[in-house]
């Protein structure tokens, strides 16, 4: 079994006190918000996997295309020593880089979730002999303090993730992406792109309900953590196409008026019926969109890959 260890940078009491930040923000905000990254307690990321499984939904199956296609691309553009995965999950579609990578010293995982670092992150390191996983508990949004491995370094943000950061945000995270690379090193950034606008509702809004099951479990998520008396059922999961943004937004609209009490926050909240409340922002893209944003944090693209339908692409940059 190769090495494996866990760093925490993230104070044991991090994640309940953004969680109380960030629905206090949003609740009295105008119009009210939820951060998307509430969703994923363990049933909500359950669900989620079965969201990448429904027809609807194109993002994973055609970024998993593009990296069995493409691994050995990327390998041979980075010739990277370290591999360093932000929000990585379960570190499923990695292993198609991993297997490319060849040269590859040690794989480190960044991810607020303990438990699905330890679970990926010992999967790999057996399967793996001579693989050093160097798992680490940070929020890759916040300043990031990579450990010390060798270079080339290879930073994957996989997923389309990064579209659920509004423009500012983005160009912040960008920035932070860039403070952490020397020359040599490399970021593999997954993008979803701006499509015709019902197949994009559809991927948001399928009709299994899943997704909308997995809107409204950020309710159930504020209700267990901060004793709030959300009644899920009454609100109503609505995906809409935004053109002038080129985003989709997920909401959920209250059937009627009703007051919430989030007995945690002392807060009582009033819903008018019919107002909505956004949940998540799933930003598209375009190439000459991505590489101006990138040329903004330092970043100069140099490699493009897409699927064959070209619904998503992966890109790689470097420092300029």
């Amino acid at each position: 079994m190769s090495p494996f260890r866990v760093t925490r940078t993230l104070p044991e009491d991090a994640t309940d006190a953004a969680l109380r930040a960030d629905v206090h923000r949003g609740l009295t905000g105008r119009p009210k918000t939820l951060p998307p990254k509430w969703f994923y307690d363990a049933h909500g990321s359950e669900l989620f996997e079965k969201i990448t499984e429904l027809p609807e939904y194109y993002p994973t199956r055609a970024e998993r295309e593009i990296l069995v296609a493409r691994s050995g691309d990327i390998a041979a553009a980075t010739r990277a020593r370290t591999l360093v995965e932000l929000g990585s999950g379960s570190s499923e579609k990695t292993r198609h880089l991993l297997d490319a990578l060849t040269d590859l010293h040690t794989y480190v995982p960044v991810d607020v979730s303990e438990s699905a670092l330890t679970q990926a992150g010992q999967a790999l390191a057996t399967e793996r002999p001579g693989l050093d996983v160097h798992a680490l508990i940070a929020d890759f949004t916040a300043e990031l303090t990579l450990p010390h491995t060798p270079g080339p370094r290879l930073v994957a943000f996989l997923g389309g993730t990064i579209g659920n950061l509004l423009p500012a945000e983005r160009a912040a995270f960008l920035a932070s992406v860039r403070a952490l690379l020397t020359p040599g090193d490399a970021l593999l950034l997954g993008t979803d792109l701006v499509k015709d606008e019902e197949v994009l509702v559809r991927a948001y809004d399928d009709g299994a309900g899943v997704t909308a099951a997995f809107n409204k479990n950020v309710l159930t998520v504020i209700n267990r953590e901060l004793g709030a008396d959300f009644e899920p059922d009454e609100f109503d999961h609505v995906a809409r196409w935004d053109a002038e943004h080129e985003w989709i937004e997920m909401r959920l609209r209250s059937r009627t008026a009703r007051t919430v009490k989030v007995p945690a926050l002392d807060l009582a909240v009033d819903f008018a019926a019919g107002e909505e409340m956004r949940t998540e922002v799933s930003a598209k893209f375009r190439q000459e969109g991505v590489r101006a944003e990138l040329f903004a944090a330092g970043l100069e693209l140099t490699h493009w890959w897409t699927d064959v339908p070209g619904r998503f692409a992966l890109s790689l940059s470097v420092a300029r």
